[in-house]
């Protein structure tokens, strides 16, 4: 290839791995890879603000499962990447972060926009890189790729300074790499195999409890078949959603503190719990030592740090977990004969039966509420559409009354739980699925964190339909200053702005509607839009997500199902 810049050797190689959108903004210190970006095949998604960036490659990363690609400069542009990263972090989402750097002889010195972020974000990535010699760029971005997208999945940050992207070298780049000491591929062990298949086959009550890693290794399909044969009930963390059809008699829906009551009261009857890919996270298990404390529980994890760091468990099996529940799946086939009615399954389904009626009674006028407007939503969608939220009352109601059916059709700020993720990363999994209806169900106060992204969807001809549940206050604050703190509302109310102008300000097609039928009427319309829509939908400000389980309480302590304790008393 003879010699080139470091700048265009990082292009090359990011070619090479496959990336053909990268979203970003340019600035000082990263100018000399903008100014070789012009001539190259890759699309670039010019961002308003870097935090959208990092989530719009977030989301494009968790639509697609390939690692999504964010541009950034130096000092203030790498450190708006901060929360977007830790938001991949946390939910394992493979994700690549470039960032420009000030010349290897002004580090260090305070330079303008100058900021160490490697050491910023060393506890929020996998691995971060710093090349101080433009040799080593083709290397490095194949590490970042194997890093980011082997064993559990994360964002990966490589900073290069200025000089080294103008450096100019004879460029090789490897076909692969190993890194000493990291060893992504592993194989489930078959004694702890063996005791799993053996605790499951005499299990009178199992249950499967699915979390996001589930979705990363591609397990969906074993946790169905290992479900059905044991007839028992699937119940999913929040980052879980879609791992499991939750049309499905199996499916108990979301575990935890706005899970469903099936879910919530079933996972403390199991005698069993097989757990695929999940942490057992505060938000999924409640007060952790009351969490399915009678049962002996099974975690599948390729991470073997997450094993009992947060509920101590019975058994683990360190592997990718689709070759575990294979190994698992098909000695159970061997050992014994496919379970048939019984009275775990007759239970599953007395829950099922109270849950959905709960969801799919027939509202009794045409108001605005939360559940109607989710049935609204899933009986328009095709069944492909892809669904992101944002974060708060909107992201339970959807998690809660939002069936999907597929793997990587709901996306979610699951672990940091951040406002502002849903509109950039709809964004960016529309540029990853293009041909499919990508809706992003917000709440008024996590759509304006990140608002000014819609001139990104219009300016990029990336459109997506953003759901506005306007209830004019931030929900979920205002929804424990209710239930937890004695009405006293303190900074929540927000009625600022008019959101349907506030479209139409950024190119985008704007409506508000004032009952369901016209909100039908509304999505039906947008769907036929080839321009970002935003659709605003006031309901009250008293309105509640429920069931819930207060903070630091055990599941069985569940809020809003009151009229249904003679079904809790009797199991």
């Amino acid at each position: 290839m003879g010699k080139i810049s470091g700048a265009k050797a990082l292009l090359e190689a990011l070619k090479k791995e496959g990336v053909s959108i990268i979203f970003g903004i340019p600035g000082g210190a990263i100018l000399p890879i903008y100014d070789e970006l012009y001539d190259f095949d890759i699309r670039h998604v010019l961002c308003q603000h870097e935090q959208s960036a990092a989530h719009m490659a977030d989301g494009f990363a968790r639509a697609c499962g390939k690692p999504g690609v964010c541009f950034a400069t130096s000092g203030p542009g790498a450190t708006n990447l901060v929360t977007g990263i830790a938001n991949a972090y946390m939910d394992s989402s493979p994700l690549i972060a470039v960032t420009g750097q000030v010349p290897k002889s002004m580090i260090g010195k305070d330079a303008f926009q100058e900021v160490d972020i490697i050491g910023i974000t060393t506890p929020i990535t996998k691995y971060n890189f710093q090349p101080r010699s433009a040799s080593e760029i083709p290397e490095i971005v194949k590490k970042a790729f194997f890093i980011a997208s082997t064993g559990r999945k994360g964002p990966v940050l490589i900073d290069i300074p200025k000089d080294v992207q103008t450096e100019e070298f004879e460029a090789e780049f490897p076909e692969k790499v190993t890194i000493r000491g990291y060893n992504p591929y592993k194989k489930p062990c078959e004694k702890q195999i063996n005791i799993a298949v053996k605790w499951l086959a005499s299990a009178e009550r199992p249950m499967i409890l699915a979390g996001g890693g589930a979705i990363y290794s591609e397990a969906s399909s074993y946790i169905l078949k290992i479900s059905e044969f044991l007839l028992a009930p699937v119940a999913t963390s929040l980052m879980g959603k879609g791992v499991f059809p939750e049309d499905h008699p199996l499916s108990l829906g979301l575990l935890g503190m706005h899970g469903t009551l099936a879910a919530n009261k079933l996972v403390s009857e199991a005698d069993v719990l097989l757990s695929v890919g999940t942490r057992f996270s505060d938000r999924t298990t409640g007060k952790v030592d009351e969490f399915c404390k009678e049962a002996k529980v099974i975690h599948i994890d390729i991470d073997e740090a997450e094993i009992s760091k947060n509920k101590k468990v019975d058994l683990a099996i360190i592997a990718d977990a689709s070759e575990a529940l294979k190994a698992i799946y098909e000695k159970l086939i061997n050992y014994l004969s496919k379970k048939e009615e019984t009275p775990w399954f007759k239970r599953v389904k007395e829950f099922k039966e109270i849950w959905e009626g709960w969801i799919f009674e027939e509202e009794s006028n045409k108001e605005l509420k939360p559940i109607p407007i989710l049935k609204i939503l899933r009986k328009i969608l095709p069944i492909d559409s892809i669904l992101v939220t944002e974060v708060g009352q909107n992201q339970m109601w959807s998690a809660l009354y939002f069936k999907v059916f597929k793997p990587k059709t709901f996306i979610t700020s699951g672990g940091l739980g951040t406002m502002g993720f849903g509109l950039p990363a709809s964004i960016g999994a529309k540029a990853a699925k293009p041909d499919v209806p990508v809706v992003d169900v917000a709440g008024d106060g996590s759509f304006m964190m990140t608002e000014n992204a819609l001139s990104v969807s219009v300016a990029e001809n990336l459109p997506i339909i953003a759901v506005i549940i306007n209830n004019k206050v931030l929900g979920m604050v205002a929804q424990w200053q209710r239930l937890f703190y004695g009405k006293r509302y303190s900074a929540v109310k927000l009625d600022r702005v008019d959101f349907v102008k506030l479209a139409e300000a950024y190119g985008a097609h704007g409506v508000r509607v004032q009952d369901l039928n016209e909100f039908s009427n509304a999505l039906k319309e947008c769907l036929k839009l080839d321009v970002a829509s935003v659709i605003d939908v006031p309901i009250s400000p008293e309105e509640n997500v429920l069931p819930m389980v207060p903070p630091g309480s055990s599941l069985e302590k569940i809020m809003g199902v009151e009229k249904w304790d003679w079904v809790m008393k009797k199991g």
